[in-house]
């Protein structure tokens, strides 16, 4: 059911989307989360939800009905005097099935990211694997879930549990990563944990073990949990995101996924992300009041408009290869679209839940970074984005809403430059 608004944050049971309205919110806690708000059987057949995740390879199984006000466009006065008076039951100046027509999207096959050719090339491969780190900065993540739990990054310089500062960083226990919004090594405190925890599933997320499938070989690629997001809210302090940037940085994560945002703009956290070497994916953000996307060219969405070369900005791509109605754009501070609606992945207390909105989408991308950057060891991390925006799958409906006009393609990503006559037909 569509609801019309942006959410702030949101908890999940499987198939079920529960969230607060991003009304109005304590100023100095400015940073908030960009959520609003089923593919095919053979993608992974060992996950049993991967077929729900069409994203990673839609074979247009997929559509979705929405009963609308046919006077929600043309005349929105109208419109709302007809939805008042029937939730009302007091009579309306439109009654019945003429006030209303059902809207129909219907998926567009291969409106996804195209990783399955890229995992069996990948498999495929006998070659060295790059290690990398990715920094979740976002809520926690729950790292028992059994999706997550080799997923985690660890801090092996770190003793666990003694109380001591082992690596003499600064942080005491700090195995998985750090707690900035309540400053302590407890990554993790329950449902309020739920969106970084989605996040990481989307990218990380055990393949061929459980429910779904992660982007990445989570064997190489590790997530780092700093938790700069916290309350059912979803809200943070930008003391808190540029500690958690140099956290990261000092401790060898080469890439950041940011799925907030702000309206306001912070000049030190700028120049914290451009004197940073990491590449930093962000999501763009969720719209208007209404839930309907803007131009952030013109209305900017922090981090995603700060005009770096190591950010990669993410709007939010349908399953019809088209952008959801929410999602921001720019076709000069967006960058990509990649898939964000209906989103299945893991969330806190070892569930499985749809999400939608941007903060969705960048996990896509910081996914195939991930990947690329893991497998190609001949690139270094500043080829990464050039390389994501250059081999990007072309869309109609983006041409004028992002830079590159399209979405991730994996395969092409880690094909990029190089003769594979053996894997030709593997698209």
């Amino acid at each position: 059911m569509k609801t019309g608004r942006r959410w702030a944050a949101a908890v999940l049971a499987a198939g079920m989307v529960v969230g607060a309205p991003t009304g109005m919110f304590a100023a100095e806690k400015d940073f908030m989360t960009h959520v609003y708000g089923p593919g095919v059987a053979n993608l992974s057949v060992k996950d049993t939800y991967s077929q729900y995740q069409w994203g990673l390879k839609n074979d247009a199984e997929l559509a979705y009905q929405e009963i609308v006000n046919r006077f929600q466009e043309s005349h929105p006065s109208l419109a709302w005097r007809i939805d008042l008076g029937n939730y009302l039951g007091i009579g309306s100046p439109v009654e019945g099935p003429d006030a209303y027509r059902v809207k129909t999207i219907t998926a567009r096959r291969g409106a996804d990211i195209n990783v399955l050719p890229a995992w069996e090339l990948y498999d495929a491969s006998t070659a060295e694997r790059r290690d990398v780190i990715v920094a979740v900065i976002d809520t926690g993540i729950d790292f028992s879930h059994p999706e997550l739990a080799g997923a985690a990054w660890v801090n092996e310089d770190e003793i666990p549990g003694d109380g001591i500062d082992n690596d003499g960083n600064g942080y005491v226990d700090d195995v998985n990563g750090w707690n900035f919004f309540n400053n302590t090594n407890q990554i993790y405190e329950g449902a309020e944990d739920t969106h970084g925890t989605h996040a990481a599933g989307t990218i990380a997320a055990e393949r061929g073990g459980f429910g779904i499938a992660g982007i990445t070989d989570n064997s190489h690629v590790k997530i780092m949990s700093l938790k700069v997001l916290g309350t059912e809210a979803g809200r943070g302090e930008e003391s808190a995101v540029i500690a958690a940037i140099q956290y990261a940085e000092a401790n060898g994560a080469s890439i950041c996924n940011l799925s907030f945002g702000t309206k306001t703009y912070y000049p030190t956290l700028e120049q914290v992300m451009r004197d940073s070497k990491m590449l930093f994916v962000v999501s763009a953000g969720n719209g208007d009041s209404n839930g309907i996307g803007i131009n952030i060219d013109e209305h900017p969405d922090y981090p995603s408009s700060y005009n770096l070369d190591n950010i990669i900005s993410v709007a939010n791509l349908m399953f019809d290869g088209n952008l959801h109605e929410s999602s921001d754009y720019g076709v000069n501070t967006v960058d990509i679209a990649a898939p964000g609606t209906y989103i299945v992945s893991t969330t806190a207390e070892n569930g499985y839940g749809y999400m939608t909105g941007t903060s969705m989408a960048a996990p896509m991308v910081t996914g195939v970074a991930a990947l690329l950057y893991s497998f190609r060891t001949d690139i270094s991390l500043s080829d990464v984005k050039p390389i994501l925006l250059a081999t990007a799958r072309k869309s109609a409906g983006l041409t004028d809403k992002v830079a590159c006009g399209g979405f991730p393609n994996a395969y092409a990503a880690l094909t990029y430059g190089l003769e594979m006559t053996e894997f030709a037909n593997a698209e």
